[in-house]
């Protein structure tokens, strides 16, 4: 998937957006999740459901267009765009198990290129976009790796910085030095895997650094990784990793109890660890119920989605697009979400944009934060809680709650019908959140966690 993914976002029209628009850098593993999610109801076996997801996706991408920084265009729904996509997930696909020690036969790897054709069809665009047969592919492909493909910001940060910086999954948040440790070797390590398998006249053009004995660890690691066809499948789906990995401690989730039992007991092992070779302790995490943000560390882990150190459209663009795939809207529900968000952005410029230059810097934003919660930040809320209420008697019961904060959800549902919101108890709640800067509320793990 990474290498996939960087051959994306070598693409200068896939780059350009994903600088612009994606919150991978300061959210990678909410990102990684909503992609799973994605990839699971696109190639699923229920129609309905893909067609539903195919038009979400649509919906998605017509709003991802604008202008690099050499103003060439970008356009999420360019279908030139869309089938370079489809083709580096095919290309890795095979790739993976060429150098795992398992390459496909010509009838298999013709039958998954059909399911990626497929893929494309399923989202609406024309055929001929990816060449009609396989052995017309190869050389398509060979001529945008030539032509095309550029070293891109977003290809250098998903190489250099997002695994040097990768916060920590929300089921290992509390083991700090653990987690450093372990990012600070695997890494460079991952780094480097992924530059040698890239194709060699792409490495060439685009500068990437030829490390001595990387073909070799790229080889081992992959032979290595495809011994896992011999471990039970339940163990290795991609998808349930990845749940598992963004399970936050205190989710009702039944898996979250032997996670919090496992983490127990990890601190215990540091605990006597830390009596026979006495190290710096990793730092508590402040009480769950009095934690509070500063107005600086509420723009960085909140507002600034897409982590350029600014405020603008597409940081409340990604929240209205996180709040939409959490709750699996279909319009008019959806839109009506982007422009009670599109209104708010408006409300935020006149109020905090001291400089006019279109986007609020951190600084003119803790200069009048209490400009932040104005009428049209309550019209998203009172939106929110008429998306969530589904069944519209003006109350969120229980199982609505826990479809809107699933990760966070640790109330009693169990013997009688739970706990119920108002609209104003709702209301209150979330711009409470985007207020106050309360650490404890259901939202952290909606929109402020990685």
């Amino acid at each position: 998937m990474i290498r996939a993914t960087v051959l994306e976002a070598a693409h200068p029209q896939i780059g350009a957006a994903l600088i612009e628009n994606s919150t991978f850098v300061v959210h990678p593993w909410r990102r990684l999740g909503n992609t799973f999610m994605s990839l699971r109801r696109m190639f699923g076996a229920d129609d309905h459901v893909r067609q539903r997801e195919a038009t979400r996706l649509n919906r998605m991408h017509a709003r991802l267009h604008g202008t690099d920084a050499r103003d060439r265009p970008y356009d999420a729904m360019d279908p030139g765009v869309r089938a370079w996509v489809v083709a580096t997930m095919f290309e890795s696909a095979v790739t993976m198990c060429r150098l795992g020690g398992q390459p496909l036969e010509q009838k298999t790897m013709e039958q998954l290129y059909a399911e990626f054709q497929a893929f494309l069809a399923a989202m609406g665009d024309e055929a001929g976009q990816l060449p009609p047969v396989l052995s017309e592919f190869w050389p398509y492909y060979d001529r945008v790796v030539a032509e095309e493909l550029e070293n891109t910001e977003a290809m250098r940060i998903i190489l250099y910085k997002l695994l040097d910086h990768l916060p920590a999954p929300p089921v290992l948040n509390g083991f700090p030095a653990l987690w450093a440790t372990g990012r600070a070797v695997a890494g460079p390590v991952i780094g480097a895997i992924t530059v040698a398998s890239l194709p060699e006249p792409f490495r060439r053009r685009a500068g990437l650094p030829e490390i001595a004995g990387a073909q070799s660890l790229m080889q081992g690691a992959y032979l290595a990784a495809g011994l896992t066809r011999f471990v039970p499948e339940g163990w290795i789906r991609a998808e349930s990793i990845a749940e598992l990995l963004s399970l936050s401690p205190d989710s009702d989730d039944p898996r979250a109890r032997t996670i919090a039992a496992l983490r127990d007991r990890m601190k215990r092992a540091g605990a006597l660890l830390r009596l026979i070779a006495p190290l710096s302790p990793d730092p508590e995490p402040a009480a769950a119920t009095t934690a509070q943000r500063s107005a600086e560390e509420f723009f960085t882990d909140v507002l600034d989605q897409t982590g350029d150190g600014y405020l603008d459209w597409p940081d409340l663009a990604a929240m209205a697009r996180e709040l939409s795939s959490r709750l699996d809207l279909d319009e008019p529900e959806e839109t009506r979400l982007y422009n009670a968000y599109a209104d708010w952005w408006r409300e935020l410029q006149t109020a905090l944009d001291a400089d006019g230059d279109g986007r609020i810097s951190a600084h003119e934003y803790a200069a009048a934060v209490p400009s932040l919660a104005g009428p049209a930040l309550i019209r998203v809320a009172e939106v929110l809680f008429d998306v969530t209420d589904r069944n519209g008697d003006q109350s969120i019961d229980a199982d609505e709650y826990r479809a809107l904060f699933r990760t966070a959800f640790h109330r009693d549902t169990t013997g009688g019908t739970g706990e119920t919101y108002s609209r104003g108890a709702f209301v209150n709640g979330f711009l409470s959140f985007m207020s106050a800067r309360q650490r404890t509320t259901p939202y952290d793990p909606l929109l402020a966690e990685a």
